[in-house]
């Protein structure tokens, strides 16, 4: 029952992630991230040179850079080599004896090594909180907030976000920081994360949340890689008007949902610092989250083509 071979398959991306639930932000203040069974056993059912592999480790890299910027913990869960049939439990039968005893299986790939301060959790079953002492690290901590990434979407880091939701602790799952046996199974766990137990994001628009200096505008470099999306758009729109990101329709009048003029001088003067040229009337005249990301896309795609036009 060893882990099947995994087709090559593309991350999703920011227009693929579904509509969360509730509208959270993590905070570098009250975040841990949880780089969850980066294992070489796992990690060789995958295409090393090809996707999801290459963009995950890639993400992963990112993400747990910025949070070591910022101070923020780094867990990392990692399950034993070796397991005898009582350890596994039920386990055995639906996978088996699980990682062999060679010493390179249980190993975490040394892209994402942990580092000297890094915390490493031995896992024992599907959900990082079970049979372990992480609830207690996280409160030890004072984190209440655990952002997820690694593998595999459906089963550990699903299962884990659950658990973490059980326990009064915010769970943030990046979609492209993941990974599944297959497109279909990763968009299970996105689509049941944002609607049951989780924020679902991105690595982009995590790291646009984490900046090294909370406060300060961002420079252009940290824009560049975190590109305004329908999604933010969406957040940001749902937050100013303190309601569910899933009440707001994107063809829904905004005027009629208690946008008032302003709150939209606030958005457009919020957008105008990351970059995002908007006028209110041009705003006004087609008031709903279609019609403003389609100007947004479209003066995007002409700086794109125009580097040297001003708008």
């Amino acid at each position: 029952m060893a882990i099947p071979a995994i087709a090559p398959y593309r991350l999703p991306g920011d227009l693929d992630l579904p509509r969360n639930r509730v509208v959270w932000k993590p905070d570098s203040r009250r975040s841990a991230l949880l780089i969850h069974d980066m294992q070489r056993y796992f990690l060789d059912a995958f295409a090393a040179e090809d996707s999801p592999m290459v963009e995950l480790l890639t993400h992963i890299k990112s993400i747990r850079r910025r949070c070591v910027e910022l101070g923020i913990p780094v867990v990392y869960t990692a399950q034993p080599g070796g397991q005898s049939p009582k350890q596994r439990g039920l386990l055995q039968d639906f996978w088996g004896a699980g990682i062999g005893a060679d010493a390179e299986q249980p190993r975490i790939v040394e892209e994402i090594a942990p580092g000297d301060r890094d915390i490493v959790v031995t896992k024992w079953r599907y959900s990082a909180f079970q049979r372990t002492d992480l609830l207690d690290i996280l409160h030890q901590l004072g984190r209440d907030q655990l952002i997820i990434c690694g593998i595999y979407a459906h089963i550990g880091c699903l299962m884990t976000a659950c658990e973490a939701f059980m326990q009064d602790i915010q769970p943030f799952f990046v979609a492209d920081a993941v990974a599944d046996f297959s497109l279909e199974y990763h968009s299970m766990a996105l689509s049941y994360a944002a609607q049951r137990c989780a924020f679902t994001l991105s690595t982009q628009q995590l790291l646009a949340h984490l900046r090294p200096s909370p406060g300060r505008p961002a420079t252009t470099a940290e824009l560049a890689a975190a590109p305004f999306t329908i999604q933010r758009l969406r957040e940001d729109i749902a937050a100013i008007l303190d309601q569910p990101v899933s009440a707001i329709a994107d063809d829904d009048n905004l005027l009629y949902t208690g946008l008032d003029s302003i709150r939209l001088m606030s958005l457009l003067e919020r957008w105008r610092r990351e970059g995002v040229e908007l006028n209110f009337v041009e705003l006004a005249e087609r008031p709903t989250i279609a019609g403003w990301w389609e100007l947004i896309a479209a003066r995007a795609c002409s700086v794109a083509t125009n580097p040297g036009h001003p708008g």
